[in-house]
């Protein structure tokens, strides 16, 4: 019996697995170690564990998560530890969790593009290569919180077309120093950043300006990573995230323009991810 997590920087996505079948499923918050301490995690998860279950039978736990570097292991490790005492707790990146979404056992190139930006190669079982995506501050580019930025900055030096700039003052009704003070000195940038997106997706009808954010979002992004790994072209494109998701149609043209292939693009990795333990000798 397994349970599989899949956390990103808003919410974890939970699936117990036995069998090769799904028993149950729930949701809880993000848990992201660089910024949660380990009480914390097991504070927030204990009270959002479905009751009715006996949980401390759980034999085996793959947790792949935002901020999940090797430094970082035992944070969750330990954190899951009170809660599933006979556990055995494998925990990796969410990157990893994408890759074995996506491609299996097979090698290839997969990335994120949600919240954040991630993507690498990956040989069938590991990554065998990435490209620093340098996060919020630095890069990230093609994500929804660099998406995001740019909406407020357009909107703050107005440079968005005049509708567009009357349409997002009307929507917020927030002040240019409301919005930086919130991006400077409020919790989570990232997330509040990339929140905005939901602007572009919702705004009802083809905007050529908007349009153009994505677009060339899409495009810094292939310039800045993908083009940095050796023969990135002789690969297929496989991306999960919601922002690859929702503006599915802009990412495989500006794909095409960089001569990639576009393979599968998906929204979330549980599913692919239960397939992926459900091989024989699986990577744990």
């Amino acid at each position: 019996m397994i349970l599989i997590a899949d956390s990103g920087s808003t919410k974890t996505s939970w699936h117990l697995v036995k069998d090769g079948n799904v028993r149950t499923t729930f949701s809880s918050e993000g848990y992201n170690p660089c910024y949660m301490k380990k009480e914390a995690i097991t504070r927030s998860l204990k009270k959002q564990l479905p009751e009715n279950y006996a949980w401390e039978q759980v034999k085996e736990i793959a947790f792949y998560g935002a901020g999940c570097y090797e430094d970082k292991y035992t944070v969750i490790q330990e954190a899951m530890r009170p809660l599933f005492p006979q556990a055995r707790i494998f925990v990796a990146m969410d990157l990893l969790a994408s890759a074995r979404a996506l491609l299996g056992n097979q090698p290839g190139f997969a990335a994120i593009l949600g919240t954040g930006t991630n993507s690498c190669l990956y040989d069938g079982r590991q990554i065998t290569h990435n490209i620093d995506s340098l996060g919020f501050m630095l890069g990230d580019e093609g994500s929804g919180a660099y998406i995001g930025k740019r909406l407020i900055g357009d909107f703050i030096r107005g440079y968005m077309p005049e509708d567009i700039q009357q349409t997002f003052r009307e929507t917020y009704r927030l002040t240019a120093d409301e919005l930086i003070d919130r991006i400077y000195l409020g919790e989570n940038p990232n997330r509040y950043c990339a929140g905005f997106t939901r602007f572009i997706s919702g705004y009802g009808r083809k905007n050529e300006y908007l349009d153009s954010v994505v677009y060339e979002a899409f495009t810094d992004f292939f310039n800045n990573i993908v083009c940095g790994y050796p023969s990135f072209s002789d690969y297929t494109f496989n991306c999960v995230g919601n922002i690859g998701w929702i503006f599915k149609d802009t990412l495989v043209r500006v794909a095409e323009k960089f001569r990639m292939k576009t393979g599968k693009i998906i929204s979330e990795p549980m599913e692919g991810l239960i397939e992926y333990h459900k091989l024989p000798n699986s990577a744990t």
